[in-house]
């Protein structure tokens, strides 16, 4: 890959933040960097090609960032979200139950086979993209705080779970592989919670930051790509690598310098370019030639916002349900997994990117809506609605 290419890259990543230019519509900056992959790609004009080493490279690094970003982002320290975790738990598991029927129903009508992995992308939530729209639109109250540990309890177990759905064949190895990076996050969350608590870690942001050394980012970066180099060698996701790292440094508290530095690289660079990348890898055309794809990802999207319903039952506003069926990082890693791996059939990884799309679309209509009409500020009763 030339550098011009590059360049073309960086610019491809500009048209994320000008589709999300109007607050009106809401559009996640990635939908504007997928739209650039793909008229730029196979698609499209065929000028990026996503077999590129290189490309594929920096893209697996934007990949990793992206999903530690995502963990980084679920607020594990707020008190008011760990006394809703029962509630959360409740209703994430109560998603999971109601999205199996569902996949068996599209898997049977379109012939495809993969029950596990459509359970996985119905029963998912996306804190990265749900968290920002609460923040945007001051969404709060007690169903919120209750809605928040539902969906970091869903996109978590949702991720876990994602290799070992997508490839049962080789299920055993994945979990193994699964519990050795869940095993290495735990014993970094303890490292770092010791050097806080000794104030190891405030003396060498001083240095750091009085002799402009970076530590905290050369640090966080070495021990991120170290988790993913063990994630590939025992051949599991990257992005298990970096949400469960994500987690750790949440819960130990993301130093703002260490979060501005981190947002800077992934959203200014690594992330667009993973994202460029992954619109050029999907065949969009094998739609075309195969409309029943069309339908499979219009399936998939309206079958996570009905799944996601399901929490009317415990009390939870049909607004908020909708809103926790917005999900991104579950289907792109499933499409990312499906095409490395060649575990999907062409034209499967773009149909899943579209149920994302309309997943989105679905939440950021239902987040207005709950803005507009304040369900969010009433009580939010355990059982039933009256």
């Amino acid at each position: 890959m030339s550098l011009a290419i590059l360049a073309l890259i960086s610019v491809a990543g500009l048209a994320g933040p000008l589709l999300g230019l109007s607050r009106r519509w809401g559009l996640p900056v990635v939908v504007g960097e997928l739209v650039a992959g793909v008229a730029l790609g196979s698609t499209g004009l065929g000028v990026l090609h996503a077999t590129d080493p290189t490309f594929t490279f920096l893209a697996n690094l934007g990949f990793a960032l992206v999903m530690f970003v995502a963990g980084s982002h679920v607020p594990i320290r707020d008190p008011a979200l760990r006394e809703a975790v029962a509630v959360g738990a409740q209703r994430a598991i109560l998603v999971g139950a109601a999205a199996v029927p569902v996949a068996f129903g599209i898997a049977r009508g379109f012939h495809t086979g993969h029950v596990p992995l459509y359970v996985v992308l119905l029963a998912s939530s996306s804190a990265a993209l749900i968290l920002p729209i609460i923040d945007t639109l001051h969404l709060t109250g007690t169903p919120i705080l209750r809605l928040l540990p539902q969906v970091a309890i869903a996109d978590a177990a949702c991720i876990v779970a994602l290799p070992l759905a997508i490839d049962p064949g080789r299920a055993g190895r994945s979990a193994l592989g699964a519990l050795a990076v869940i095993g290495c996050s735990v014993v970094l969350y303890a490292v770092l919670r010791l050097v806080e608590r000794r104030g190891w870690r405030r003396r060498m942001h001083k240095l750091s930051e009085r002799r402009r050394f970076a530590l905290e980012l050369r640090l966080s970066l070495a021990l991120l790509f170290g988790l993913a180099a063990l994630a590939q060698a025992t051949r599991v996701s990257i992005m298990l690598a970096g949400f469960c790292f994500g987690l750790a440094v949440a819960a130990v508290g993301e130093p703002r310098r260490l979060a501005r530095q981190l947002f800077a690289l992934t959203e200014g660079f690594l992330g667009p370019v993973f994202f460029v990348w992954l619109g050029a890898s999907l065949d969009l055309a094998a739609l075309a030639d195969r409309p029943a794809l069309i339908g499979l990802g219009v399936a998939l999207g309206l079958g996570a916002a009905l799944t996601h319903l399901a929490t009317r039952v415990t009390g939870q506003p049909a607004a908020l349900g909708a809103l926790a069926s917005a999900q991104l990082g579950v289907p792109v890693a499933a499409a990312t997994l499906g095409t490395q791996a060649h575990l999907l059939a062409n034209g499967e990884p773009a149909a899943l990117i579209l149920g994302a799309l309309i997943t989105i679309a679905v939440a950021t209509a239902a987040a207005l809506l709950a803005a507009r009409t304040g369900p969010v500020t009433t009580p939010d009763p355990t059982g039933p609605p009256g």
